[in-house]
Protein backbone atom coordinates (compact mmCIF):
# COMPACT_ATOMS: atom_id res chain seq x y z
CA UNK A 1 0.00 0.00 0.00
CA UNK A 2 2.95 2.53 1.10
CA UNK A 3 4.40 1.66 -2.35
CA UNK A 4 1.77 2.44 -4.18
CA UNK A 5 0.94 6.07 -2.84
CA UNK A 6 5.10 6.12 -2.89
CA UNK A 7 4.43 6.22 -6.96
CA UNK A 8 1.91 8.66 -6.89
CA UNK A 9 -0.87 10.03 -4.99
CA UNK A 10 -4.05 8.28 -4.76
CA UNK A 11 -7.75 7.42 -2.96
CA UNK A 12 -9.37 4.75 -2.28
CA UNK A 13 -10.87 3.56 -5.48
CA UNK A 14 -7.71 4.61 -7.29
CA UNK A 15 -5.95 1.93 -4.95
CA UNK A 16 -8.59 -0.83 -5.85
CA UNK A 17 -8.34 -0.66 -9.69
CA UNK A 18 -4.14 -1.00 -9.57
CA UNK A 19 -4.28 -3.72 -6.89
CA UNK A 20 -6.93 -5.36 -9.37
CA UNK A 21 -5.23 -4.50 -12.86
CA UNK A 22 -1.40 -5.43 -11.45
CA UNK A 23 -2.99 -8.84 -10.17
CA UNK A 24 -1.40 -8.23 -6.62
CA UNK A 25 -4.11 -10.49 -4.86
CA UNK A 26 -2.39 -13.16 -6.49
CA UNK A 27 0.52 -13.31 -4.00
CA UNK A 28 -0.96 -11.11 -1.08
CA UNK A 29 -4.25 -11.39 0.57
CA UNK A 30 -5.65 -7.75 0.45
CA UNK A 31 -9.13 -7.36 0.39
CA UNK A 32 -11.22 -3.91 -0.90
CA UNK A 33 -12.27 -3.13 2.77
CA UNK A 34 -9.05 -3.73 3.86
CA UNK A 35 -7.65 -0.78 1.90
CA UNK A 36 -9.53 1.70 4.03
CA UNK A 37 -8.47 0.06 7.29
CA UNK A 38 -4.62 0.70 6.20
CA UNK A 39 -5.16 4.34 5.25
CA UNK A 40 -6.16 5.00 8.58
CA UNK A 41 -3.35 2.89 10.12
CA UNK A 42 -0.39 4.33 8.08
CA UNK A 43 -2.21 8.09 8.37
CA UNK A 44 -1.89 7.21 12.04
CA UNK A 45 1.92 6.62 11.98
CA UNK A 46 2.58 9.76 10.20
CA UNK A 47 3.80 7.94 6.86
CA UNK A 48 0.98 9.33 4.56
CA UNK A 49 -1.94 11.87 4.87
CA UNK A 50 -4.46 13.29 3.31
CA UNK A 51 -4.07 16.31 0.64
CA UNK A 52 -7.30 17.72 0.93
CA UNK A 53 -10.97 17.57 2.12
CA UNK A 54 -12.24 14.50 0.51
CA UNK A 55 -15.43 15.74 -2.20
CA UNK A 56 -17.70 13.22 -1.17
CA UNK A 57 -16.70 10.82 1.97
CA UNK A 58 -13.63 9.17 3.51
CA UNK A 59 -13.42 7.11 0.16
CA UNK A 60 -12.74 10.17 -1.71
CA UNK A 61 -9.97 11.21 0.21
CA UNK A 62 -6.51 11.51 -1.80
CA UNK A 63 -3.56 9.95 0.15
CA UNK A 64 0.17 11.13 -0.67
CA UNK A 65 3.47 10.07 1.59
CA UNK A 66 5.26 11.99 4.06
CA UNK A 67 8.77 12.00 4.19
CA UNK A 68 8.73 9.72 7.10
CA UNK A 69 6.87 7.12 4.67
CA UNK A 70 9.40 7.59 1.94
CA UNK A 71 12.22 6.30 3.95
CA UNK A 72 10.69 3.80 5.95
CA UNK A 73 8.86 2.33 1.97
CA UNK A 74 12.64 2.07 0.75
CA UNK A 75 14.21 0.61 3.88
CA UNK A 76 11.84 -2.02 3.72
CA UNK A 77 11.83 -2.63 -0.25
CA UNK A 78 15.42 -2.97 0.55
CA UNK A 79 15.30 -5.77 3.35
CA UNK A 80 12.42 -7.41 1.16
CA UNK A 81 14.81 -7.86 -2.15
CA UNK A 82 17.40 -9.92 -0.36
CA UNK A 83 15.04 -11.89 1.91
CA UNK A 84 13.70 -15.55 0.75
CA UNK A 85 10.16 -16.45 0.67
CA UNK A 86 9.02 -19.02 3.21
CA UNK A 87 7.97 -22.48 2.93
CA UNK A 88 4.53 -21.95 4.02
CA UNK A 89 2.65 -24.02 1.10
CA UNK A 90 -0.32 -25.67 2.74
CA UNK A 91 0.53 -28.10 0.05
CA UNK A 92 3.50 -29.30 1.88
CA UNK A 93 1.22 -30.12 4.85
CA UNK A 94 -1.32 -31.72 2.91
CA UNK A 95 1.82 -34.51 1.58
CA UNK A 96 3.44 -34.68 5.25
CA UNK A 97 -0.35 -35.83 6.07
CA UNK A 98 -1.26 -38.13 2.56
CA UNK A 99 -0.11 -41.50 4.19
CA UNK A 100 -3.87 -41.17 6.29
CA UNK A 101 -5.06 -41.45 2.81
CA UNK A 102 -6.14 -43.50 0.01
CA UNK A 103 -3.98 -43.44 -2.81
CA UNK A 104 -7.15 -42.25 -4.72
CA UNK A 105 -7.88 -39.13 -2.71
CA UNK A 106 -4.15 -37.93 -3.15
CA UNK A 107 -4.38 -38.81 -6.88
CA UNK A 108 -7.67 -36.53 -6.74
CA UNK A 109 -6.55 -33.64 -4.43
CA UNK A 110 -3.25 -33.30 -6.94
CA UNK A 111 -5.10 -33.32 -9.97
CA UNK A 112 -7.78 -30.86 -8.95
CA UNK A 113 -5.04 -29.13 -7.80
CA UNK A 114 -3.16 -29.06 -11.36
CA UNK A 115 -6.53 -28.44 -12.42
CA UNK A 116 -6.62 -25.03 -10.64
CA UNK A 117 -3.21 -24.21 -11.45
CA UNK A 118 -3.62 -23.91 -15.20
CA UNK A 119 -6.43 -21.81 -14.73
CA UNK A 120 -4.63 -19.11 -11.73
CA UNK A 121 -1.69 -19.49 -14.59
CA UNK A 122 -4.21 -18.84 -17.70
CA UNK A 123 -5.81 -15.23 -15.64
CA UNK A 124 -2.31 -14.26 -14.40
CA UNK A 125 -1.23 -14.41 -18.15
CA UNK A 126 -4.31 -12.61 -19.68
CA UNK A 127 -4.70 -10.14 -16.68
CA UNK A 128 -0.65 -9.01 -18.19
CA UNK A 129 -1.62 -9.03 -21.55
CA UNK A 130 -4.14 -6.34 -20.38
CA UNK A 131 -1.70 -4.03 -19.27
CA UNK A 132 0.98 -4.20 -22.11
CA UNK A 133 3.63 -2.57 -22.21
CA UNK A 134 4.25 -2.40 -18.56
CA UNK A 135 7.40 -0.93 -17.04
CA UNK A 136 9.94 -2.78 -15.51
CA UNK A 137 8.61 -3.17 -12.42
CA UNK A 138 5.70 -4.43 -12.96
CA UNK A 139 6.67 -6.57 -15.63
CA UNK A 140 8.97 -8.52 -13.12
CA UNK A 141 6.24 -9.10 -10.96
CA UNK A 142 4.39 -10.99 -13.15
CA UNK A 143 7.22 -12.94 -14.48
CA UNK A 144 7.72 -14.23 -10.43
CA UNK A 145 4.00 -14.66 -10.57
CA UNK A 146 4.12 -16.80 -13.43
CA UNK A 147 7.23 -18.42 -12.40
CA UNK A 148 6.07 -19.55 -9.01
CA UNK A 149 3.03 -20.94 -10.90
CA UNK A 150 4.99 -22.87 -13.47
CA UNK A 151 7.32 -24.41 -11.12
CA UNK A 152 4.58 -25.61 -8.66
CA UNK A 153 2.48 -26.71 -11.60
CA UNK A 154 5.50 -28.35 -12.90
CA UNK A 155 6.14 -30.06 -9.70
CA UNK A 156 2.35 -31.14 -8.64
CA UNK A 157 2.47 -32.67 -12.29
CA UNK A 158 5.57 -34.72 -11.48
CA UNK A 159 4.51 -35.76 -8.08
CA UNK A 160 1.04 -36.69 -9.60
CA UNK A 161 2.54 -38.80 -11.89
CA UNK A 162 4.63 -40.75 -9.82
CA UNK A 163 2.25 -41.53 -7.73
CA UNK A 164 -0.07 -43.02 -10.23
CA UNK A 165 2.68 -44.91 -11.75
CA UNK A 166 3.00 -46.15 -8.02
CA UNK A 167 -0.53 -47.31 -7.62
CA UNK A 168 -1.54 -48.66 -11.13
CA UNK A 169 -1.06 -52.09 -9.92
CA UNK A 170 -3.93 -53.08 -11.74
CA UNK A 171 -7.04 -51.84 -13.39
CA UNK A 172 -9.53 -50.02 -11.19
CA UNK A 173 -13.08 -51.70 -11.74
CA UNK A 174 -16.07 -49.86 -10.03
CA UNK A 175 -18.04 -53.28 -9.86
CA UNK A 176 -14.74 -55.22 -7.56
CA UNK A 177 -14.32 -52.56 -5.98
CA UNK A 178 -17.83 -52.11 -5.13
CA UNK A 179 -18.93 -55.12 -4.83
CA UNK A 180 -21.27 -55.38 -2.37
CA UNK A 181 -23.00 -52.74 -4.53
CA UNK A 182 -22.90 -54.31 -8.16
CA UNK A 183 -23.80 -58.10 -6.76
CA UNK A 184 -27.01 -58.01 -4.72
CA UNK A 185 -29.46 -61.22 -4.30
CA UNK A 186 -32.24 -61.60 -7.07
CA UNK A 187 -34.81 -62.94 -4.31
CA UNK A 188 -34.43 -60.07 -1.28
CA UNK A 189 -34.54 -56.91 -1.40
CA UNK A 190 -31.06 -55.65 0.08
CA UNK A 191 -30.41 -52.21 2.60
CA UNK A 192 -27.04 -50.56 1.00
CA UNK A 193 -25.05 -47.40 2.07
CA UNK A 194 -24.05 -45.70 -1.64
CA UNK A 195 -21.19 -43.23 -1.20
CA UNK A 196 -20.37 -40.32 -3.67
CA UNK A 197 -19.35 -41.62 -7.33
CA UNK A 198 -18.74 -39.27 -10.33
CA UNK A 199 -20.20 -40.49 -13.64
CA UNK A 200 -20.53 -38.96 -17.28
CA UNK A 201 -24.20 -38.34 -17.92
CA UNK A 202 -26.77 -37.41 -20.38
CA UNK A 203 -30.27 -36.33 -19.62
CA UNK A 204 -32.97 -36.75 -21.59
CA UNK A 205 -36.64 -37.54 -22.16
CA UNK A 206 -39.07 -40.72 -24.10
CA UNK A 207 -39.50 -43.65 -24.64
CA UNK A 208 -35.78 -45.57 -24.49
CA UNK A 209 -36.60 -48.27 -27.22
CA UNK A 210 -38.20 -45.79 -29.62
CA UNK A 211 -36.53 -42.41 -28.97
CA UNK A 212 -33.37 -41.03 -30.81
CA UNK A 213 -32.20 -38.77 -28.07
CA UNK A 214 -31.80 -42.33 -26.44
CA UNK A 215 -29.59 -43.96 -28.73
CA UNK A 216 -27.61 -40.79 -29.61
CA UNK A 217 -27.36 -40.35 -25.47
CA UNK A 218 -25.46 -43.77 -25.22
CA UNK A 219 -23.42 -43.69 -28.31
CA UNK A 220 -21.49 -40.31 -26.95
CA UNK A 221 -21.39 -41.79 -23.05
CA UNK A 222 -19.45 -44.87 -24.54
CA UNK A 223 -17.46 -43.24 -26.67
CA UNK A 224 -16.55 -40.76 -23.62
CA UNK A 225 -16.13 -43.60 -21.42
CA UNK A 226 -13.57 -45.19 -23.86
CA UNK A 227 -11.85 -42.04 -24.87
CA UNK A 228 -11.35 -41.15 -21.21
CA UNK A 229 -9.98 -44.67 -20.27
CA UNK A 230 -6.99 -44.11 -22.89
CA UNK A 231 -6.39 -40.45 -21.93
CA UNK A 232 -6.03 -41.93 -18.55
CA UNK A 233 -3.72 -44.89 -19.15
CA UNK A 234 -1.68 -42.23 -21.81
CA UNK A 235 -1.40 -39.38 -19.52
CA UNK A 236 -1.41 -40.55 -16.22
CA UNK A 237 -0.47 -44.27 -16.43
CA UNK A 238 -4.30 -45.46 -14.86
CA UNK A 239 -6.46 -48.02 -16.42
CA UNK A 240 -9.98 -48.86 -15.65
CA UNK A 241 -12.32 -51.32 -16.51
CA UNK A 242 -15.33 -49.06 -18.11
CA UNK A 243 -18.58 -49.29 -16.15
CA UNK A 244 -21.93 -50.85 -17.07
CA UNK A 245 -24.64 -48.50 -18.55
CA UNK A 246 -26.25 -46.93 -15.56
CA UNK A 247 -29.73 -44.98 -15.52
CA UNK A 248 -31.98 -42.77 -13.13
CA UNK A 249 -35.17 -42.64 -14.30
CA UNK A 250 -38.04 -40.04 -12.86
CA UNK A 251 -41.43 -38.99 -13.80
CA UNK A 252 -44.44 -36.47 -12.84
CA UNK A 253 -46.01 -39.22 -11.72
CA UNK A 254 -44.36 -42.72 -10.38
CA UNK A 255 -47.12 -44.88 -11.51
CA UNK A 256 -45.62 -44.54 -15.08
CA UNK A 257 -43.15 -47.00 -14.06
CA UNK A 258 -45.66 -49.95 -13.06
CA UNK A 259 -48.06 -49.28 -16.00
CA UNK A 260 -45.06 -49.21 -18.73
CA UNK A 261 -46.22 -45.63 -19.96
CA UNK A 262 -42.57 -45.09 -21.25
CA UNK A 263 -43.20 -41.70 -23.52
CA UNK A 264 -43.73 -39.70 -19.97
CA UNK A 265 -39.98 -41.08 -18.73
CA UNK A 266 -37.18 -38.69 -17.61
CA UNK A 267 -34.08 -40.01 -17.84
CA UNK A 268 -30.24 -39.73 -16.73
CA UNK A 269 -28.47 -42.32 -18.80
CA UNK A 270 -24.42 -42.20 -17.53
CA UNK A 271 -21.10 -44.37 -16.81
CA UNK A 272 -19.11 -44.28 -13.56
CA UNK A 273 -15.81 -43.10 -13.49
CA UNK A 274 -12.86 -43.33 -11.30
CA UNK A 275 -12.31 -40.64 -8.52
CA UNK A 276 -9.30 -39.17 -10.61
CA UNK A 277 -11.28 -38.03 -14.03
CA UNK A 278 -11.97 -34.67 -14.27
CA UNK A 279 -14.02 -31.81 -16.21
CA UNK A 280 -11.30 -30.85 -18.18
CA UNK A 281 -10.40 -34.72 -19.49
CA UNK A 282 -14.18 -35.13 -19.80
CA UNK A 283 -14.25 -32.04 -22.41
CA UNK A 284 -11.07 -33.15 -23.95
CA UNK A 285 -12.63 -36.81 -24.12
CA UNK A 286 -15.39 -34.73 -26.05
CA UNK A 287 -13.12 -33.14 -28.42
CA UNK A 288 -11.24 -36.25 -29.26
CA UNK A 289 -14.90 -38.05 -30.36
CA UNK A 290 -16.45 -35.30 -31.77
CA UNK A 291 -13.50 -35.51 -34.63
CA UNK A 292 -14.11 -38.71 -35.35
CA UNK A 293 -17.63 -39.00 -35.08
CA UNK A 294 -20.88 -36.36 -34.99
CA UNK A 295 -23.04 -37.92 -32.41
CA UNK A 296 -25.58 -35.34 -31.14
CA UNK A 297 -25.42 -35.94 -27.20
CA UNK A 298 -21.85 -35.03 -27.36
CA UNK A 299 -22.37 -31.15 -26.17
CA UNK A 300 -25.04 -32.46 -23.20
CA UNK A 301 -21.95 -34.75 -21.58
CA UNK A 302 -21.60 -33.60 -18.24
CA UNK A 303 -20.12 -35.22 -15.58
CA UNK A 304 -22.35 -36.05 -12.36
CA UNK A 305 -21.49 -36.28 -8.57
CA UNK A 306 -24.22 -38.25 -6.91
CA UNK A 307 -24.76 -39.30 -3.70
CA UNK A 308 -27.34 -41.66 -2.77
CA UNK A 309 -27.08 -42.75 0.84
CA UNK A 310 -29.19 -45.48 1.99
CA UNK A 311 -30.84 -47.80 -0.76
CA UNK A 312 -32.94 -50.73 -1.26
CA UNK A 313 -31.80 -52.60 -4.53
CA UNK A 314 -32.43 -55.88 -5.39
CA UNK A 315 -30.82 -57.90 -9.01
CA UNK A 316 -33.34 -58.60 -11.72
CA UNK A 317 -33.53 -61.52 -14.35
CA UNK A 318 -35.37 -60.81 -17.25
CA UNK A 319 -36.26 -58.56 -19.36
CA UNK A 320 -36.53 -54.74 -19.04
CA UNK A 321 -40.55 -55.30 -19.13
CA UNK A 322 -40.91 -57.74 -16.31
CA UNK A 323 -39.53 -55.30 -13.87
CA UNK A 324 -43.52 -54.18 -13.30
CA UNK A 325 -44.25 -56.73 -10.51
CA UNK A 326 -41.15 -56.33 -8.76
CA UNK A 327 -41.41 -52.40 -8.46
CA UNK A 328 -45.13 -52.74 -7.25
CA UNK A 329 -43.46 -54.95 -4.39
CA UNK A 330 -41.10 -52.49 -3.80
CA UNK A 331 -43.27 -49.66 -3.60
CA UNK A 332 -46.37 -50.74 -2.41
CA UNK A 333 -45.18 -53.10 0.38
CA UNK A 334 -41.33 -53.44 0.95
CA UNK A 335 -40.87 -49.51 1.23
CA UNK A 336 -44.28 -49.06 3.78
CA UNK A 337 -43.84 -52.26 5.63
CA UNK A 338 -39.82 -50.98 6.85
CA UNK A 339 -41.14 -47.18 7.22
CA UNK A 340 -39.19 -45.98 4.33
CA UNK A 341 -39.90 -43.49 1.43
CA UNK A 342 -38.23 -42.37 -1.60
CA UNK A 343 -35.71 -39.99 -1.82
CA UNK A 344 -33.96 -40.08 -4.79
CA UNK A 345 -34.69 -41.40 -8.80
CA UNK A 346 -35.15 -44.65 -9.18
CA UNK A 347 -31.61 -45.84 -10.45
CA UNK A 348 -31.32 -49.35 -12.41
CA UNK A 349 -27.75 -50.94 -13.49
CA UNK A 350 -27.32 -52.86 -16.44
CA UNK A 351 -25.02 -55.80 -16.20
CA UNK A 352 -25.69 -57.21 -19.58
CA UNK A 353 -25.03 -56.76 -22.67
CA UNK A 354 -28.84 -56.37 -24.50
CA UNK A 355 -27.49 -56.51 -28.05
CA UNK A 356 -25.76 -60.03 -26.65
CA UNK A 357 -28.01 -61.47 -24.12
CA UNK A 358 -30.99 -63.10 -24.67
CA UNK A 359 -34.42 -61.01 -22.93
CA UNK A 360 -34.94 -63.53 -20.63
CA UNK A 361 -31.35 -63.48 -18.95
CA UNK A 362 -30.65 -60.02 -18.58
CA UNK A 363 -29.54 -58.77 -15.35
CA UNK A 364 -30.48 -55.85 -14.03
CA UNK A 365 -29.56 -53.60 -10.47
CA UNK A 366 -33.00 -51.75 -9.60
CA UNK A 367 -31.55 -49.58 -6.82
CA UNK A 368 -33.96 -47.23 -4.87
CA UNK A 369 -32.89 -44.66 -2.46
CA UNK A 370 -34.67 -43.70 0.83
CA UNK A 371 -35.54 -42.04 3.81
CA UNK A 372 -37.16 -42.84 6.89
CA UNK A 373 -40.70 -41.76 6.83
Amino acid sequence: MLGLLVEQPRHGYDLEKVIEERGVRAWTALGFSSIYYLLDKLARRGLIEATGAPSSGKSRATFRVTASGRELCAAATREALTTLTPMRARVLIAMANSPGLPDADVVTGLTRRLDALRKQLAEVRTARSRQEPLPPAASAIFDYSEAMLKADFGWTETTLGTLTKETAVEKYDVKKTHKELYSPPSRAFTVVDVPEFRYIAVDGRGDPNTSPAYANAIEALYGVAYALKFASKRTLGRDFVVGPLEGLWRADDPTVFVTRRKEMWEWTMMISQPAWITEDMVQGAVDNVSKKKAIPALGDIRLLTLVEGTCVQILHIGSYDDETPILDRLHNRYLPENGLTFNGDHHEIYLSDARRTPPAKLKTILRQPVKTR
